[in-house]
Parts: structure tokens; sequence; C-alpha cells
């Protein structure tokens, strides 16, 4: 928790943590209401909003976590941060948890969003609430992938297209494009594809359905990638 403490009031101490915010919401605004038809749907629901957001995550998380191993390489903290009387997967998890409430804040910010539906209508607020909880599972999904590749090198701008590309092979890998050409080319790989999709599972929250084999897929990923980012962070302090 010391960690997180101190990441987390490390991102607010620079404009990074404002420009995110501000981007992100900026984005998901204009996304929700001028390409997701929200008014010309005449449904009081949060859909277009949620369509949109793995997308922007997709861009906007890797620009958290490209800097969280990958700085502490280039400036030289990364000793004295694994000097301290803390184990390597209390420092990985602390980072984590830190760029996680992060993202967790600025779903808060999205709560005019919200506001507006009820002002519209009368949305099911069983479906909005397993929406999020899902946005915050793809959040977590995504800072864990960028994580681990921004301990793999020392320069932030690798990290960040690294962990765009891998997030993207894993958002799109359910898509009838790919699955169809993995199915006819390499069959068992079609079928690992449609598995592994990040936005086929968050399907499933934007839709109210709150499945366990989601959650255990979801807890897995991250669980996963945080294990090759204590792996990784063990291997370049060895070096």
């Amino acid at each position: 928790m010391i960690i997180a403490r101190r990441e987390l009031g490390g991102y607010f101490a620079t404009p990074v943590a404002w420009v995110f915010i501000v981007v992100f919401l900026a984005l998901q605004g204009v996304l929700t209401f001028n390409l997701g038809n929200f008014f010309d749907r005449n449904q009081a629901d949060l859909l277009p909003f949620f369509q949109f957001i793995p997308w922007v995550f997709l861009l906007l998380v890797p620009a958290i976590t490209m800097r969280l191993w990958a700085d502490e390489r280039r400036i030289g903290t990364i000793e004295t941060l694994l000097t301290l009387p803390i184990t390597r997967a209390q420092a990985v998890l602390g980072k984590f948890l830190a760029a996680w409430v992060f993202c967790a804040i600025a779903l808060l910010l999205t709560f005019p969003f919200v506001i507006s539906v009820h002002i519209l209508g009368r949305p099911d607020d069983g479906v909005i609430a397993a929406g999020y909880l899902g946005c915050l599972l793809v959040a977590g999904a995504f800072l864990s992938v960028g994580a681990a590749l921004s301990a793999a090198t020392k320069n932030q701008v690798i990290a960040f297209v690294l962990a765009v590309a891998v997030c993207f092979v894993f958002a799109v890998s359910a898509y009838p494009l790919v699955t169809d050409f993995l199915s006819r080319n390499l069959p068992a790989l079609g079928a690992i594809a449609r598995r592994v999709s990040v936005i086929s599972r968050f399907e499933s929250f934007t839709r109210g359905v709150i499945e366990l084999r989601d959650l255990i897929y979801f807890a897995s990923f991250i669980g996963f990638w945080l294990f090759v980012n204590a792996v990784v962070v063990a291997h370049r302090s060895a070096d």
C-alpha cells in the first residue's frame, strides 16, 4: 500500500494525470454523443458509452503504464525501490494497484453520463453498474499488460507501442475477420482466439450479465501478466 500511495501521488504531482483525465472524458463525450448517436437512439442506456470505452482504454492505458517501470530503469531508481523491505511481488502489485485506482477515479468522473441518462429516462441501474464493473476489469487487463511490457524496456515510447500492440491483439482476437482467418489456416488458434478476447468478455457486462467464468478470465488474465511483470523485474534487476 505504501508503494501504491507513492505511485498514485506521483500521477497527480505531474500534468500527466490531468491530461489523461481531460482527454479521456473528452473522447468519451465525443464518441458517446456524436458517433454513438446517443440522442437518436431514443433509449435510456449507456450502451454507446460502453461500446467505445475499451478502444479509448486501448490508447490511453498504455500512456499510464509506459512510465511505471521504464522510468524507474531509465533514471536508475529501480535499484533503490528493490532494496526497500518489500518483495518484488509487492512492488509489482503496488504499482499496478496505483494505476488501477487512477483508472477507477477517471471512471468515477464520468458520472455526468449516468446523470444524463437518468434525466432522459429510466435506465436499468443494474446494467449500468455491471457495465462499469466490466470497464474497470478491462482497464485492469490492459494495465497488467502495459506494466509487464514497461518493465522490459527503459524507453517509454517503446513500452507504449508494445502495450498498444499486445492489447490490440487481445481486443480484436474474437472479431470474425480474425477468427475466420485462423479457423481456415490454424483451427486450434481460432478456438483459442475466441476464448482470450477481452472485448467479447466485456460485452457480457454491457448487457448486465456478470458470469463467474468472465470474472475468472479477467482475474487469470491480470494475474498472469502481473506474474510476467514480476519475472521481468527479477530478471532485469539481476542484469
